[in-house]
């Protein structure tokens, strides 16, 4: 039925560029033609999906308990200092000048 929707908006979009577009040169038919063609197909696919529900329950950023979803970061966000799970770089314990080539022990 949605396909038929969709389909039954592109072909009124483009015969009312045509009808529009009656008394004029066919290059001028041909684009306000394809205006309307467009402006069909953008109403049909907005009116065509209007009853898609999601199904209840389901997850939109994926499977619960990876820890990379916006919302897992978020709260953990002060633990991490902003970092994903397991990217975080390496601290630079044992001395803090470590790489320093003036300060080696």
């Amino acid at each position: 039925m949605r396909k038929a929707i969709f389909i039954g908006f592109i072909l009124l979009g483009t015969a009312m560029g045509l009808l529009a577009s009656l008394q004029e040169e066919w290059s001028t038919r041909i684009v306000v033609t394809l205006l309307g063609a467009l402006v069909g197909t953008a109403i049909g696919g907005g009116l065509s999906r209007v009853r898609r529900q999601q199904p209840t329950g389901a997850v939109a950023e994926g499977p619960p308990g990876d820890g990379t979803t916006s919302k897992d970061l978020a709260a953990n966000f002060w633990r991490d200092r902003g970092h994903a799970p397991f990217m975080k770089p390496p601290n630079a314990e044992p001395g803090r000048k470590m790489f320093d080539p003036d300060q080696l022990d």
